[in-house]
């Protein structure tokens, strides 16, 4: 009973800890001052209670705000930015497939996320890891190779940035000499 008289009141109106409602007080401020339409303001502020639930690890509110942010938000970019985050709750709860379809559907929002990129290939290397252990070594080079693939896109968006990720992809011997350029 509890958390329906807590979901009934808005994250952004919840008496959080002096940081967080000060960040809260500070985004609302901004949000009222910018020149942007009341339907991107709205989008804001489910994304802002989708974000804020996330960090608290109340994953299924923060989707419910992604979901209703997505409704309204008509920009690319804020899209795939919300898109991106909602992947990454589904990759945390082990549903692999709706997260690389999630991050698929963000870079179409926007394409210079290599965030979504890392995290796709993150999911890859470890379905090789596995097959390899299982002795599938067909499998765990196909695997291995959708890593290096989008792995390799993420080092290009974000040359320098992901080092371990281009380390793996020299000792695999899976590294196109141009990632760096």
């Amino acid at each position: 009973m509890e958390s329906l008289r807590r979901r009934a009141v808005p994250r952004s109106n919840r008496n959080d800890n002096f940081i967080d409602k000060s960040f809260t007080v500070m985004a609302d401020l901004i949000v009222k001052l910018l020149p942007i339409n009341a339907r991107s303001k709205e989008a804001y502020v489910y994304y802002r209670d989708g974000l804020s639930a996330q960090n608290d690890g109340d994953y299924a509110e923060a989707l419910e705000n992604y979901e209703e942010s997505l409704k309204l938000e008509e920009n690319p970019t804020d899209r795939g930015e919300t898109l991106k985050n909602m992947a990454i709750i589904y990759m945390s709860n082990g549903e692999e497939e709706r997260a690389i379809e999630t991050y698929q559907k963000a870079l179409e929002e926007n394409p210079k996320q290599p965030s979504c990129l890392k995290n796709m290939g993150l999911i890859f290397e470890k379905r090789g890891r596995i097959a390899e252990e299982e002795g599938r070594r067909d499998d765990a080079d196909r695997w291995f190779d959708q890593a290096a693939d989008v792995w390799t896109q993420a080092v290009r968006l974000n040359p320098g940035g992901y080092l371990d990720i281009e380390n793996w992809l020299k000792s695999t011997g899976r590294s196109n000499v141009d990632v760096y350029f």
